[in-house]
């Protein structure tokens, strides 16, 4: 029998629609009902197959029938059907095909021109320098060297967002979904994660140098999840053996401090996810505190030349690991970086417009399971799909 494909145009992959339907089968499962079930792997089947910008109309004509966009826009939209479940059932999924070595936080400005879709507020985007009138989500992505999928993620709501009224008909979710700041979208969908795949957590990889290292050393702590986080310069770090460094003990800088241990610095060889070229870094750690965090850290730090300052620091609690193996974590983020904007803009992950916050969760969980079927297929390139058992 031939084999029919999904054709995702934007992505230029294939994916074969057998490969669809075990995926849908397997994270559907949670799902109560069979008409759900359908409506699920149908909208999943539009996300692969709509060029251009996934809205509901879009989505219902690529699957060959425009009268299902009433049925559709009800099914992600104002249905009840929880996404925690198939969240969860997809993360268990990239656990066994994907094995990633860590999650990596992903933080995503969508721009927005009016004032009506769901989490929109004009916001200081720290990344852009700008007040910018848009949504920031932040995601949680399964990552190794090779590949990355989205898993779990979190719409930050201000205040006036903090409203049942405005968030939808559906029933509200537990209050760690309803986040304020960019501290509580991490360790919220982080630790859920966590909830997710069992009691050996794989650490936590955060490329947010305007989060307080302190308080996310402190939340990560609670929740028993291992960190790497990137850090300004300027953050103040104890020295954990002042006398060795020939420093009294005052904070200083973590610049200073780096700089007081270049000597120690050793090569580390890493892969850039977007060139595949080889790249070459000089990295060096030294151990810290920081005020309230009681269980020792360590400062690393990144030279891409010769000179005395680095180029990047990070802290993180996972003091007995490889200087060589914490770079090549904290190297992960391009990695998701390269994915998100080769793979996820272009399966809708930023697409979902309605002002339902339990809308804007299900699409986006349904275009997360449309980024691992076009990742798979894109990495295994014309071979078929090995899924586990």
């Amino acid at each position: 029998m031939e084999t029919r494909l999904v054709h995702e145009e934007q992505v230029g992959h294939r994916v074969p629609d057998g490969a669809l339907g075990r995926l849908c089968a397997e994270i559907f499962a949670p799902l109560p009902r069979s008409d759900q079930r359908r409506k699920g792997e149908l909208y999943l089947r539009g996300l692969l197959s709509a060029g251009g910008r996934k809205s509901m109309r879009n989505i219902a004509t690529h699957v060959g029938d425009r009268a299902a966009e009433q049925s559709l826009h009800h099914f992600i939209s104002a249905s009840t059907w929880d996404w925690g479940p198939v969240r969860a059932t997809l993360a268990r999924y990239l656990e066994r095909s994907l094995r990633p070595r860590a999650w990596v936080v992903h933080p995503v400005v969508i721009p927005k021109a009016g004032r009506h879709s769901v989490g929109v507020a004009r916001r200081f985007v720290p990344s852009l320098g700008q007040v910018v009138n848009s949504q920031e989500a932040f995601g949680v992505w399964a990552a190794n060297e090779e590949t990355s999928s989205p898993v779990n993620w979190r719409l930050m709501l201000c205040e006036d967002w903090r409203d049942t009224d405005r968030l939808g008909p559906a029933p509200m979710p537990q209050d760690t979904h309803l986040a304020a700041t960019p501290l509580e979208c991490v360790t919220g969908a982080a630790a859920e994660v966590r909830t997710w795949t069992g009691d050996s957590p794989r650490p936590v990889v955060v490329d947010l140098p305007d989060l307080s290292p302190t308080a996310l050393a402190r939340a990560l702590g609670v929740a028993r999840l291992p960190f790497l986080a990137s850090v300004r310069g300027s953050t103040a770090v104890a020295p954990a053996t002042p006398a060795v460094l020939g420093n009294d003990g005052r904070p200083t800088s973590a610049h200073q401090l780096l700089r007081m241990v270049r000597t120690l610095r050793r090569p580390v060889t890493w892969s850039d996810p977007e060139s595949l070229a080889s790249r070459t870094s000089l990295v060096a750690g030294v151990q810290v505190r920081l005020p309230g965090v009681q269980r020792p850290l360590l400062l690393l730090g990144e030279w891409t030349g010769t000179g005395g300052w680095p180029q990047q620091c990070w802290i993180t609690d996972m003091t007995d690991a490889p200087w060589g193996a914490l770079l090549r974590l904290a190297k992960l983020t391009l990695r998701v970086e390269t994915d998100f904007a080769e793979v996820a803009t272009r399966v809708g992950i930023v697409d979902f417009e309605g002002r339902s916050f339990g809308g804007w969760h299900r699409h986006t969980t349904l275009a997360s399971a449309a980024h691992v079927l076009s990742t798979e297929y894109r990495d295994q390139r014309s071979q078929p799909m090995a899924w586990p058992a």
